[in-house]
């Protein structure tokens, strides 16, 4: 079940919508997104304003690798597109992420998807996230969290994707409803962002 902050208890100046991946397949997996939710949300300049379920995946791909445990972010933050993802590359790198890891198995996995209605397109970053449109293990979580998003290029819904990929044949995409990034919450009780935080820092140690 996707989760909101009933009102942001922090919004930098200017600050823009931007949706964030998620996505795990090496050690305590659970832990290792939690981790990185927490390390975005500690950061002055970012606030997470709401969250997805969490589903686990079966991975696609050259050779042979553990299933995915995979979520997606709403976040607010004014920080450049550029900035923001050194920000999740930093992150990435301080959890024990490799370099040069794509397609290989990795501890944290931060993709920016969307950075509100902005596109971009360069050597080391496109927005929105070139291949959304391809993977469930993206489109289901995110669908939870921000199903009227427009795609830029071409005024399709986030909703509207996901239909589309469900019906087609893949890897199996599977919602984990006994877990949770918020540890032993349950949606609607009125969880304000320090019992959140308080949260998962026992979880994250």
């Amino acid at each position: 079940m996707m989760v909101r902050f009933p009102a942001a208890t922090f919004r930098p100046a200017e600050a823009v919508t931007v949706l964030v991946g998620l996505g795990s397949n090496q050690g305590d997996r659970l832990r290792e997104l939690r981790r990185a939710v927490q390390a975005l949300d500690l950061h002055p300049e970012i606030e997470v304003t709401a969250w997805s379920s969490i589903y686990e995946t079966t991975y696609v791909g050259p050779g042979r690798q553990d299933d995915y445990l995979n979520a997606c972010l709403e976040v607010a933050t004014a920080l450049a597109p550029g900035v923001l993802l050194a920000v999740l590359k930093g992150i990435e790198s301080r959890h024990g992420r490799m370099p040069g890891g794509h397609m290989k198995p990795r501890p944290i996995d931060l993709d920016l998807l969307f950075y509100g209605d902005n596109t971009l397109s360069g050597n080391d970053l496109t927005i929105p996230h070139p291949r959304i449109r391809d993977r469930a293990f993206v489109l289901e979580p995110l669908a939870e969290v921000a199903p009227a998003w427009v795609f830029p290029d071409s005024g399709e819904t986030i909703g509207e994707a996901c239909a589309k990929i469900r019906r087609k044949s893949g890897a199996g995409v599977r919602l984990q409803a006994g877990l949770s990034l918020a540890p032993a919450v349950i949606p609607g009780d009125g969880l304000t962002k320090e019992e959140w935080r308080a949260a998962l820092a026992v979880y994250c140690r």
